[in-house]
């Protein structure tokens, strides 16, 4: 879906100067920058709600809970870690 947000010129000279820092688009940052905020507390990107995964180990033991915000957050993480470690090699 595309939008068009309106930015004063210094935070867009910020948001691009990082974005390039990071070897990634302006879009790519903007993404990140959303699902991080929306993954904060308080936020929910879907309805709360049990998410049904399959489980190993011992079916009588304690059973595992997690939540949309917190698979939003390991994904945001996951990306800035794989966003880091791609500049990284080019740097090298």
């Amino acid at each position: 879906m595309r939008t068009t947000v309106e930015l004063p010129p210094d935070l867009m000279r910020r948001a691009k100067a990082r974005a390039a820092e990071k070897g990634e688009s302006l879009k790519s940052l903007f993404k990140r920058a959303v699902v991080a905020e929306l993954a904060k507390p308080g936020y929910l990107l879907e309805r709360p709600g049990k998410v049904q995964l399959p489980v190993f180990g011992d079916p009588k033991g304690k059973s595992v809970q997690i939540s949309n915000l917190a698979i939003a957050r390991i994904l945001a993480k996951d990306d800035v870690t794989t966003t880091r470690q791609k500049v990284r090699s080019r740097q090298k």
